[in-house]
This record gives C-alpha cells, structure tokens and sequence, in this order.
C-alpha cells in the first residue's frame, strides 16, 4: 500500500472493491497541508490503478472530516508563502499556480473513472468541503457540519462546487453568509445523499459503497463521464478559474491583510472567532489603517 504523510488508501477488508482513503491527521482535524492535495491524488491513481477497487470512500479520522486548510501555519506565522505572500507588489499568478495545482488535485476524487464517495462526521470546513464536494456522492451524519466560512473574509472556495451542487439561491446565501449548515439540512437541500445519525454513518456508507461495487467498471466510468460532463457543459473549469483567482485576492486585498496581521497579533483563534462572530470586518480605508497598527505591534515585538 502507498505511504503517505498526511493520509493512507487501503482496501476495506470486508470488500476489496471499496477502497477507504484515510484523511489522516486527527490532531489538526486532518488539516490541509502542502502535501495534502499532492498526496490525496496519488491515493485516488492509487486506487484507478488497482483493478480491483470499484468504488472509494474518503473519510476523516478522528473528530471530524477535515477542517479546511492549516491556518494556525499559515495565517499566524509570519511566513512567505505563494499563497500568502509578505513580499510586495503580491504576484497573482505565482499564487494561482500553487492553488490552481491544488483544485486539480481535490478534482482528481471528481475526475476519477471510478466513483467516490465522501463520508462526513464532525466538520467539512473550508478546504475541507471543497474535498467533500470534489466527491461525487456525499453521506453525513445528521450532527455533521459544512461549509465555508471564509468567504466571511481570506477565502474563496477554488473548487467552486457550491453552485453546481446546490443552485445559485443556496449556494449564494451561504457565500454572502459563511454559514455551515448540519447534515439533516444538507440532505433537506440536496447536497447530501444521506444524513444519518453518527452511529449509522459507517453502516450506510458500506450500504451504498458495496451497491455500486456491484456494477462493471467500465459501466460506472461511462455514467459518471455523461454526468461530469453537463457540469464542464455549464462552465464549471471557467468558474474553477475565475473562483482560484478571486481566493488569491481574497487572502491579499486590505480586507485579508487585516485577518492575517490580526491573526499574527491576537491568534488565530480570536481572528476567527471575529470573522465568524457577525461582527462588521474592517474594510478599505479603515482595514489599511488597522493593518498599520498591527504591523507596528509586530515590529515591536522582541
């Protein structure tokens, strides 16, 4: 089996047709790393690659599914990164690359000729319901939370799935909002197949799973391509490109200076709980004066 840093792929022991990839940093809520995206499409090529396999279930391990990217790395350490850039002017495209690379990874679980399937308990967040939404079909538990509440302030979800799954309607009133939404309403929505209660989750899972492991491969692969394939008829690569883009200004307009340098003095904690809150985030003028405040702290420390 593949040796990876932050997941691991194996065949469920009761039936090799399903694959089990294994998110796999519980400590950080399986929080995305650099490696992470890189990795979970060596898993799903993996899994392509084994003619065995039918079907494959992402799941998380611990507390929940995934919490969105490791922001206490990037947003409170005061690092150079592509993605966050301290030198200036900020380059886009050197950012769009990093993340542009990244959406294709997470697409991989979309792109497969095989099916995929995400089972969600605890939190999809940010990043981590850009992974889930990549999957074709989504089961949660009822208690289960999703969403992307950066779109509150630094962030915009670079896979951009929301509409695609949801309508424009929904998918509008949580990118205006930042709200996540439980499983029970998700399912009420349409963006969940299932929602089960927690202790089911698993048995429910397997249920579907080993229904479609069933089905001839090549049949499975033929029915997700005409599916996939309204989707990129809608435009869904030209809104990938324009949703990839925007993230990046997101994380570098005066509005998301202000978020890191506040997360760089206060913690990421206390800027989180702001930008969740309900509490209006400093914009414009009032961000650009408030980042000078913060960045005179920064300075100030020994």
């Amino acid at each position: 089996m593949p040796d990876f840093s932050t997941l691991s792929i194996t065949k469920d022991p009761s039936n090799p047709r399903v694959a089990r990839l294994l998110l796999d940093r519980p400590k950080r809520l399986n929080a995305i790393t650099d490696a992470t995206p890189r990795e979970i499409r060596a898993a799903v090529d993996w899994a392509n690659a084994d003619e065995e396999v039918h079907v494959i279930v992402v799941e998380g391990a611990g507390k929940g599914f995934c919490g969105g990217y490791d922001l206490e790395l990037f947003a409170e350490k005061h690092i150079d990164h592509p993605c966050q850039q301290e030198r200036q002017p900020w380059d886009p495209m050197t950012d769009y690359a990093v993340m542009k690379r990244n959406t294709e990874d997470f697409m991989s679980l979309w792109k497969s000729p095989k099916p995929t399937i995400a089972k969600v308990h605890g939190y999809a967040a940010a990043g981590g319901s850009d992974i889930a939404l990549c999957c074709d079909l989504l089961l949660m538990a009822e208690d289960a939370r999703i969403g992307y509440m950066p779109t509150r302030v630094w962030g915009c979800p670079t896979t951009a799935m929301w509409t695609y799954r949801l309508g424009p309607m929904r998918a509008k009133q949580l990118m205006f909002t930042g709200d996540t939404i439980d499983g029970t309403t998700a399912a009420q929505w349409g963006l969940a197949t299932e929602a089960v209660p927690v202790a089911g989750l698993e048995e429910a899972t397997m249920r579907l799973a080993n229904r479609i492991s069933g089905v001839p491969r090549s049949h499975l692969a033929m029915h997700k391509m005409v599916v996939n394939q309204v989707m990129l008829a809608m435009g869904l690569e030209q809104s990938q490109q324009m949703a990839t883009l925007f993230d990046g200004i997101t994380r570098h307009n005066p509005e998301g200076l202000w978020f890191r340098r506040y997360a760089q003095v206060e913690g990421f904690k206390a800027a989180v709980e702001w930008r969740d809150s309900g509490r209006p985030i400093p914009e414009g003028d009032e961000a650009r004066d408030q980042v000078r405040e913060l960045e005179a702290r920064i300075a100030a420390k020994p």
